[in-house]
């Protein structure tokens, strides 16, 4: 399927590695000018080598500073930017009776500010020319909590409820907002958990493994290009009426609709 968005800018958060480096990947293979970023600068630039036009650029999403240099460089090696792709790290696991306000701000700020302010940047131009894609690339814990990371369900909640509160007044300029929330998919964050899980319990890795996938009814791990391509979709010009919604990407892992 021709996605409609060859010639397009893209900037994809955190895409050196895992759902972001899928997802960039995707859009890139599709005729996007993509713009790969990451802590590590080396990575996004090998990446970026791979597609024509597209480009690599090392940044810090810590904070809403980091955020804005990554932007103003992305404009500037690529022009305006027509589809934004939100994603970064979660804040530290923890209980909900554990966190302080710290925790809380540091998890609001990287989850929340950060996002919020590439949003801030990028609007102006999306409604300028009436067109425009935002995705976040979250996390299940927006529909289902996931014990024992409260901050993150903290952080991802908020963002959900402000990119719903954004999609229903954007829309009728043409600019659809939009999550993407993953399941147990083999990322290399994936594999180390399990590797860590094996190691703990003194089981094998493939015992571990094959319990993670015993819970998915597709019975099976998801496959990051699965996910890449899930997200450009929702980037496209052919879903232009998906808005507003978290779309799961997870095999029928979260028992809900």
């Amino acid at each position: 399927m021709d996605l409609g968005i060859k010639g397009k800018t893209a900037l994809v958060c955190a895409s050196t590695g895992g759902l972001g480096a899928a997802t960039a990947r995707a859009l890139a293979a599709d005729g996007a000018q993509v713009v790969f970023s990451g802590r590590r600068g080396e990575t996004a630039a090998a990446e970026a080598a791979a597609y024509p036009g597209c480009v690599g650029i090392e940044a810090d999403l810590s904070s809403v500073d980091g955020a804005r240099k990554l932007y103003d460089a992305a404009v500037t090696e690529v022009g305006q930017i027509d589809i934004l792709v939100l994603n970064g790290p979660g804040p530290r696991p923890g209980t909900a009776s554990k966190v302080d306000a710290e925790d809380l701000t540091i998890a609001f700020t990287s989850l929340m500010l950060v996002q919020q302010s590439l949003i801030e940047a990028a609007l102006p131009h999306m409604r300028e020319q009436k067109w425009g894609r935002i995705l976040s690339i979250a996390s299940s814990g927006v529909v289902a909590p996931i014990t024992g990371l409260a901050l993150s369900n903290v952080g991802r909640m908020a963002l959900a409820g402000y990119l719903k509160a954004l999609s229903n007044e954007v829309a009728a300029e043409g600019i659809t907002v939009n999550m993407l929330l993953p399941g147990r998919i083999a990322t290399d964050r994936l594999i180390s958990l399990d590797n860590n899980a094996a190691e703990q319990s003194g089981k094998s890795v493939e015992q571990i493994r094959a319990a993670g996938a015993k819970s998915i009814p597709t019975g099976r791990y998801g496959d990051p290009a699965e996910f890449g391509a899930v997200g450009a979709f929702l980037c496209s010009a052919q879903a232009s009426y998906v808005n507003g919604i978290a779309m799961r990407c997870d095999g029928g892992l979260v028992s809900t609709l």
